[in-house]
């Protein structure tokens, strides 16, 4: 049916940057909003940044001016570029997109996750 497949978490020190990928594929018919989250330990998953179809995004004050939120439609893949990175940055980031997959002639619209990628930010 449909994935989404993470890329680009690790460990970097407090100050440094690191680039989230995220490339759905499957039976994609379309694709609306794409957005990151991330779950710190002992905490609620938070909407990092969401970026629409058209290019519109929103972003939570905590990370604004700091990360970037980018897609490639033609490759069906969102980017979360985070710079000047904090200790409290330290979660599990998760991609999300609302879209719309065919399932033989018809078509079915849905929400998905990515299996998550760790960012570590030592301070």
């Amino acid at each position: 049916q449909v994935q989404l497949v993470e890329s680009g978490g690790g460990l970097v020190q407090a100050g440094g940057s690191l680039r989230l990928s995220c490339a759905a594929s499957g039976s994609i018919r379309s694709i609306n909003a794409m957005a990151w989250y991330r779950q710190a330990p002992g905490k609620q998953r938070e909407l990092v940044a969401v970026c629409t179809s058209g290019g519109s995004t929103t972003y939570v004050d905590s990370v604004k001016g700091r990360f970037t939120i980018s897609r490639d439609n033609a490759k069906n893949t969102v980017y979360l570029q985070m710079n000047s990175l904090k200790a409290e940055d330290t979660a599990v980031y998760y991609c999300n997109a609302d879209l719309t997959f065919y399932m033989g002639s018809y078509h079915r619209s849905g929400d998905y996750w990515g299996q998550g990628t760790q960012v570590t930010v030592s301070s």
